[in-house]
């Protein structure tokens, strides 16, 4: 085929590889999730199997890309980035990572939701957008995730709110959204303590700022074959999930080398 008269069609291909020297952040989120969490009954406002199952979604593309060292979830939404600025992973063409592992995530979230889901069978197919931006420093990186832990707390605060006044106060949905129109954050704190006795500070960190898969070399327990030989024991890599209130200082600089690969 390479060589017939019909390979110039080749040349209508379009290159598009990513910038050199940049780190790769990939975003992948639920597309029409709203309509998706209804028709399938999700738990408002937060569903412990779905976050779960994008969790386990998340960890499965992380399993097959190795060049992925961390991601970080919300609600509807996981977000990957690959922070390896030398990466060559499908000579860094934009896209093939992006519908890689879009797609990926997508087949890993079908294929482990009856084991979330095991008594709700699927009504119609899930599905998942992407898209690739690349950031040209730390500090750039640094302040994306404080961003993205920021908007987490923003709409989960508002969420909660949202769905007490609905579920435990017996508004409508547009009576909510008319309570807490134009509420600042402390004002919705006081609304959930005082009416409906939630302290929204001690809801789990996962709700309240999102989940971290983080890639981390560990070096396993010897076994009794290396113990007596002198046999090398070999670091490998385990995905390790994080609910942290913020990520700042404190988690970068017990992860310098995420930034530095």
């Amino acid at each position: 085929m390479a060589g017939s008269r019909f390979s110039y069609v080749k040349n209508y291909e379009i290159a598009d590889p990513l910038l050199p020297g940049t780190f790769i952040l990939a975003r992948v989120d639920g597309r029409a999730f709203h309509r998706f969490s209804t028709e399938h009954e999700f738990t408002k406002p937060n569903d412990e199997r779905a976050l779960n199952l994008m969790n386990c979604a998340a960890r499965g593309v992380m399993t097959e890309f190795n060049d992925i060292i961390l991601a970080f979830g919300e609600s509807d939404e996981f977000r990957h980035r690959s922070f390896f600025a030398s990466t060559s992973l499908y000579n860094r063409r934009m896209s093939k990572i992006l519908t890689a592992l879009t797609s990926i995530f997508t087949s890993m979230y079908m294929f482990h939701w009856a084991e979330h889901f095991p008594q709700k069978a699927l009504k119609y197919p899930p599905s998942f957008d992407g898209r690739i931006i690349l950031y040209p420093s730390e500090q750039e990186v640094r302040d994306y995730f404080a961003w993205r832990q920021v908007d987490t707390h923003i709409n989960n605060l508002y969420n909660t709110a949202f769905w007490a006044l609905v579920q435990q106060g017996a508004h409508s949905t547009a009576d909510a959204h008319a309570v807490l129109r134009g509420t600042l954050s402390g004002q919705k704190h006081e609304l959930l303590f005082s009416r409906f006795g939630i302290n929204y500070n001690a809801l789990p960190a996962r709700l309240r700022k999102g989940t971290l898969l983080v890639r981390e070399n560990v070096t396993p327990a010897p076994s009794l074959d290396t113990a007596s030989s002198k046999k090398k024991i070999k670091r490998t890599t385990m995905i390790v999930a994080y609910h942290c209130d913020v990520v700042g200082e404190e988690f970068w600089k017990g992860h310098s080398e995420l930034l530095n690969p």
